[in-house]
């Protein structure tokens, strides 16, 4: 194939088959490139760690977070910026020389553990046939390769966000490094690495636990909370991204100031921490899902930190108020650099913030969220009694992620012609489509219950397990619960193999099916646990509640 990129890793993929002249979400056919090539050498580090673990040698938790932060450098959004990338490559292969000295027989290696090239060589071996998606011939064992190296980058960003809380799990990190490395071996077949992508989906579960209770333990158990979405009279600073910590610093940095901070995004749950409820300028949440954000951060006039993935290549309008911290990072917008358990400096950015007007109001009124497992699990009686007198008659969890195209609109009518019986389960910025629809409750149950970002989907996992628990279920697909996910990138994606892993069964998955999935995994996929696509709003509420539309909407004026 004659391409100058190939890219299949995220929802919005081009054609629905694969980016090949320039990433549909902005990134150049050269980053592209510097990327895969930065994702050969981290392979590459992983198989000479995984060599060394197999002697028995302790391999230290800087080079852990070397691996997770590259896999997170490479996710849909996260960095653009060429010569933040060509660094990370450098790094890697020195750590990966110095620990390669180490390793008694280097036979064994793949040629992605033995390759040093300099930085005047990179843009030559990207190119090659050896580097990037497209190196692995096969099209049942590359959509595998992909699917596990697009679930390990989701764990690795989940596994990140603790490690920035000073919390690692030692057999996580190994497996993402066994995992990379085994990409990388020519003796799997598909069903070993079909065990391989199962095997991630239990290291995902893993995880996302790790990262629950570092921010539980940090910050307290989420709560329901009322959080206001307009604005006040004081400049601010937007807060996009994941990253509690860095919105942990920036407040205590900015407290009397004047400065006020706002979530945006994926950052909306930061507000149902007790912890974040002590900064009286916490000022609410401005805008809605990351795809907005050149019409939204234009308005909010002031800074905008960007902590991780979700960036939308930046106006010229306000490109000078764009910040990028951690794994982010854009060309020309200024980043803020710190290693974990180190302050960050975010002096510059609160000073550009005072020089700035207030915020636009583009919206009034609030939104309630807050429904994580501890305070699900305090509702549990209500729930219970709601479910067994019928006023509840199914979940729908509609967790995942927002997006562009204009298919995405099917959630938005999905969730209004629910019947009103019914309660949605959500978590991460695809419920930016209904949450704020006022669909109201039932008994006091609000029917979107919010569990917070799209790592907290392991909530909704928790959730459905202590349901399946309490009603004395052999099986948690016997719950009355159905899954209509949305996904756009790799976090999303671990979720999904996080699932399957549990036992979950007969996902439906949109508003595409991913191009990285082979007809041949698909089925299998199909086959053993159910996945399916989406169809139209009116067959779909059919297929899940046995209804029409006409029919859900006629009970419901009558209501």
């Amino acid at each position: 194939m004659d391409n100058r990129m190939f890219c299949y890793q995220c929802q919005e993929t081009a054609r629905g088959t694969g980016c090949t002249f320039a990433g549909v979400c902005g990134k150049s056919a050269e980053v592209a490139g510097l990327q895969d090539l930065l994702i050969f050498a981290t392979k590459g580090l992983s198989a000479v760690t995984t060599a060394l673990r197999k002697e028995g040698k302790a391999v230290n938790p800087e080079i852990n977070h070397l691996v997770t932060v590259n896999l997170f450098t490479t996710i849909t959004n996260a960095n653009f910026d060429k010569e933040a990338i060509t660094a990370r490559i450098k790094e890697t292969l020195l750590v990966k020389e110095a620990l390669l000295m180490e390793v008694p027989a280097k036979e064994g290696l793949p040629a992605a553990a033995l390759w040093n090239g300099g930085e005047d060589e990179y843009a030559g071996k990207a190119a090659t046939h050896e580097v990037g998606v497209l190196a692995t011939d096969n099209e049942d064992i590359r959509s595998l390769r992909e699917l596990i190296t697009y679930g390990l980058k989701g764990l690795s960003a989940y596994s990140k966000h603790a490690n920035a809380l000073l919390q690692d799990n030692e057999e996580v990190d190994a497996f993402i490094q066994r995992a990379l490395a085994a990409t990388l071996d020519d003796s799997l077949s598909t069903d070993d690495l079909v065990a391989l992508t199962l095997e991630t989906g239990k290291y995902g579960v893993d995880g996302m636990a790790l990262l629950d209770a570092a921010n539980t333990g940090a910050y307290g158990n989420p709560e329901i909370t009322k959080v206001e979405i307009g604005v006040r009279n004081n400049p601010g600073i937007l807060v996009s991204g994941h990253d509690l910590k860095d919105l942990e610093q920036l407040l205590e940095q900015t407290a009397g100031t004047g400065v006020d901070v706002y979530t945006h995004s994926e950052m909306l749950p930061a507000h149902y921490y007790p912890a974040f409820k002590k900064y009286p300028h916490f000022a609410g949440n401005y805008g809605n899902a990351w795809w907005k954000q050149q019409e939204e951060f234009a308005s909010f006039h002031g800074p905008i930190l960007m902590t991780t993935n979700c960036i939308v290549p930046p106006k010229d309008s306000y490109k000078d108020r764009l910040w990028t911290t951690g794994a982010a990072g854009y060309p020309g917008c200024r980043h803020i650099d710190g290693s974990y358990g180190k302050v960050k400096d975010f002096s510059a950015i609160i000073e550009q913030a005072k020089t700035c007007a207030a915020p636009q109001e583009i919206e009034t009124g609030s939104i309630v969220g807050g429904f994580a497992h501890a305070q699900v699990f305090a509702l549990a009686d209500k729930i219970v009694e709601a479910v067994k007198s019928g006023a509840i008659r199914r979940f729908v969890v509609m967790a995942g992620c927002d997006g562009r195209m204009k298919s995405r609109e099917y959630y938005s009518e999905f969730a209004k012609k629910l019947p009103k019986d019914v309660v949605i389960l959500t978590a991460g910025c695809a419920k930016y489509r209904y949450n704020k629809l006022d669909l109201g409750d039932i008994g006091g149950i609000p029917r979107v219950l919010d569990a917070g970002q799209c790592n907290d989907s392991y909530s909704l996992a928790l959730i459905a397990l202590k349901l399946k628990e309490i009603f004395g279920l052999d099986d948690v697909n016997d719950l009355p619960i159905t899954y209509n996910i949305a996904w756009y990138e790799q976090k999303a994606v671990i979720v999904l193999l996080a699932l399957l892993s549990l036992g979950v069964k007969n996902i439906h998955l949109g508003p595409t099916l991913p191009a990285f999935l082979s007809p041949n995994v698909a089925k299998v996929l199909v086959d053993n646990f159910g996945i399916a696509g989406i169809q139209t709003v009116d067959d779909d509420l059919k297929l899940f509640f046995g209804e029409t539309a006409s029919c859900i909407s006629t009970e419901q004026n009558r209501a």
